[in-house]
């Protein structure tokens, strides 16, 4: 509470948790920012919420930003809710499998769905915070400057990295084994998965448009961040 004393607009982005159920983890620290906001008397609130929040259940992992969504709408605060895309530095936390030229997902690797660089992101959540004129509920998407399918996104790879990159559908159950290798649990696992799970027949509430699209492209982003890494 006494970090956010006298502030006059907070961006919020929930912290991750080691909490059994990940979207228990999210409910709590939404619930601390929700009484942050309330009794410090914070008037304006951006929080960085993500695509598939809106369905509020079916997302795994996502379905607790959508509960800190509503726990922020009732603090009678004016809110905005980024509801972001797929983020381009996903691709970080396999670098292994993308220098062996593989890029997988349970996803159907023809599935389209928004890309986003973290860097836009901010972008759009400064110009919101520092706007004083908006008031009221909002949700806005961002994401990014097109739509992409995991095949796309290995077309793309492989022309920036000069290397061979194919995309795979990987069988949960092969996922869901590699995750509890690492440690997590049934919990865990199947929020992770639903994040995947929710996107098939889903459409954002927040349509591709002029407001919702970002400039920063793939391509450019996997010259300046990946390539250097490989």
């Amino acid at each position: 509470m006494r970090a956010t004393a006298g502030v006059t607009a907070l961006y919020w982005v929930n912290p991750p948790t080691s909490d059994e159920d990940p979207v228990a983890g999210h409910l709590r620290m939404g619930e601390s920012a929700a009484a942050a906001v309330r009794e410090n008397g914070i008037p304006r609130v951006v929080f960085q919420s993500s695509v598939g929040a809106e369905a509020r259940t079916g997302f795994g992992d996502i379905d607790g930003l959508g509960r800190t969504e509503e726990l922020l709408d009732a603090t009678g605060a004016d809110v905005t809710h980024l509801r972001c895309g797929y983020f381009f530095t996903n691709l970080l936390l396999d670098l292994d499998a993308v220098r062996a030229g593989q890029l997988g997902s349970t996803l159907p690797v023809d599935h389209r769905m928004p890309w986003v660089s973290p860097r836009d992101i901010g972008d759009v959540a400064a110009v919101r915070l520092l706007a004083p004129h908006w008031i009221g509920r909002h949700t806005l998407g961002v994401h990014g400057p097109a739509d992409l399918s995991f095949t796309e996104v290995a077309e793309i790879l492989s022309g920036v990295l000069g290397r061979d990159i194919r995309a795979t559908q990987l069988p949960e159950e092969t996922v869901a084994a590699g995750l509890r290798e690492a440690g997590m649990s049934s919990v865990q696992v199947a929020a992770m998965l639903g994040m995947s799970r929710g996107q098939l027949g889903f459409a954002p509430e927040n349509p591709r448009g002029l407001a919702t699209t970002t400039p920063t492209t793939l391509g450019a982003w996997a010259q300046a961040v990946l390539r250097p890494l490989l």
